[in-house]
């Protein structure tokens, strides 16, 4: 079975690629550049998705007053006061915040965010980015705050928050890999 530290995947392509990318809990206050990001989310936007309907939608998040609202909803969510590690921020202050929703009408709705979000993980890793997948998108986009973003939108019908991703250039050594846990590869 397989198991361990990776010993079967190349040190080259697309498995170094799977086995380097880390999610980064430190961001530099550099932002990337525009043309990064959009590969970035082209990556997500080309994500297999239930019966090819492309029914999720990535959005950026340019507008500060928006963006400081989204922080602190985030952090009321949590239930965190600031730490040593993120401030008070709990997407670690990385410059670049990318919300992916889904429509409600879509049954792989979340399935298909999610396969978005593993993409844009992936391509960030691969231009040299940082990110960081943030898990409060759901209970964010059934706030207030989510209907006022789905409002700005100009969104119609029931959309539902799949995830977040925090993106940027990281100011800290990402953490190695870790040893993959046995018993998740079966046969019947």
């Amino acid at each position: 079975m397989i198991h361990g530290q990776y010993t079967d995947l190349n040190e080259t392509g697309f498995d170094a690629l799977l086995k380097g990318r880390r999610s980064c809990r430190k961001f530099s206050g550099k932002v990337p550049p525009r043309e990064l990001v959009d590969k970035v989310v082209m990556a997500g936007l080309l994500a297999p998705t239930g019966r090819n309907r492309q029914a999720s939608v990535i959005v950026r998040i340019d507008d500060p007053e928006l963006k400081a609202e989204i922080i602190a909803k985030n952090a009321e969510i949590m239930g965190a006061p600031p730490s040593p590690d993120r401030g008070p921020d709990p997407f670690y202050n990385a410059p670049v915040m990318l919300l992916v929703i889904a429509s409600t009408a879509n049954d792989t709705a979340v399935y298909d965010g999610s396969l978005a979000l593993g993409n844009m993980m992936l391509k960030a890793h691969e231009l040299g980015l940082a990110s960081c997948w943030i898990h409060r998108a759901k209970p964010e986009m059934e706030s207030e705050l989510g209907r006022k973003i789905i409002s700005r939108l100009g969104l119609e019908g029931e959309w539902e928050g799949v995830g977040h991703l925090a993106l940027g250039y990281a100011a800290c050594e990402l953490p190695p890999a870790k040893t993959l846990r046995e018993g998740r590869y079966l046969a019947l």
